[in-house]
């Protein structure tokens, strides 16, 4: 997310959740729409989210939302193995070209709203799409991350705390995970910036 949140008018699911039409037009008029291969802001971020992350490889992370792939490739370093997921084909199409040659790293097309990857993970990063949720179908998919994510294992929260079109706020989103009366997990790391919102949280 840059600084400057392009701006369509949001299509939106009978739940309320930003449809994948959305997406598809964000990235039909252009193939980078939040800059995350040129901005500065978009680096220092990545840079706070591995950061974040304890000094280990994870055995099997899952990154939802991966757009293009820049923080994939990124992330692909801290991971033996790593899927990757996104609702949108033409930005998977980019991600996989930028990823190419990294064998430990797989793609997933999927709509988290109605669809979650299989399978369990020591990891899992949630940046820049948690708001893209209606408040009902975010719960939904805190139960499935929570059921995903193994003991002792990691979930990362990342978030542009300015004004978007979106139909959740970023503190919104965290504040869904950290106040969950049956939460499966306790904050492990809390870091704010001007433009962004960070939480590290530890599968119980």
């Amino acid at each position: 997310m840059s600084e400057q949140t392009p701006y369509i008018a949001p299509s939106l699911t009978p739940s309320g959740s930003l449809a994948a039409r959305y997406f598809d037009q964000l990235y039909a008029r252009n193939a980078d729409p939040w800059e995350f291969e040129t901005s500065s802001y978009e680096a220092a971020k990545y840079a706070a989210t591995l950061a974040a992350l304890p000094g280990l490889i994870y055995k099997n992370g899952l990154e939802l939302g991966c757009s293009i792939g820049v923080l994939t490739k990124l992330l692909a370093l801290r991971c033996a193995r790593l899927l990757a997921t996104d609702v949108s084909e033409s930005a998977l199409t980019l991600a996989l070209a930028r990823c190419v040659d990294l064998e430990n790293v797989h793609f997933e097309c999927c709509d988290l709203a109605s669809h979650f990857p299989a399978g369990s993970f020591d990891l899992i990063l949630v940046s820049e799409v948690g708001y893209y949720f209606s408040a009902s179908d975010l719960e939904t998919l805190r139960g499935k991350i929570a059921r995903a994510l193994i003991p002792g294992g990691h979930l990362l929260l990342v978030h542009f705390t300015g004004e978007t079109n979106y139909p959740l706020t970023a503190d919104a989103v965290h504040n869904a995970f950290i106040a969950w009366q049956g939460r499966a997990w306790t904050r492990l790391k809390a870091h704010r910036e001007d433009s962004y919102r960070l939480d590290l949280l530890v599968r119980i």
